[in-house]
């Protein structure tokens, strides 16, 4: 999985870098078909937002997430939450379809 990380008003420190690293690496661990990811880092007078782009293989197209929280540690772990529940929902989807269709085979 590629990870490209930019910022808006904002400088990214190996801090931020090794932590939205870390992060990603949960989404790898449940779906192994995510091929690129893009994650903006922004900062609005309080308000600390980051958002992400993942595309996905075999047909799963793309998911996009945002999170706004006062501190941007505490953002980027709102966004890899949502995108995980996003990815595994996605996931799911896609095991049901091919026992339904596997179903439907054995029905004929």
């Amino acid at each position: 999985m590629q990870i490209k990380l930019a910022g808006h008003h904002v400088e990214i420190t190996p801090a931020l870098r090794d932590h939205v690293h870390d992060k990603m690496q949960r989404l790898q661990r449940h779906f192994d078909h995510v091929i690129d990811t893009e994650v903006i880092l922004s900062v609005e007078k309080k308000r600390q937002k980051a958002e992400a782009n993942l595309q996905l293989g075999a047909g799963g197209g793309r998911i996009f997430a945002d999170a706004v929280e006062e501190d941007l540690y505490a953002a980027i772990d709102v966004l890899v939450d949502k995108l995980d529940r996003q990815v595994l929902k996605r996931k799911e989807k896609a095991v049901d379809q091919r026992r339904q269709g596997a179903s439907l085979k054995e029905a004929l």
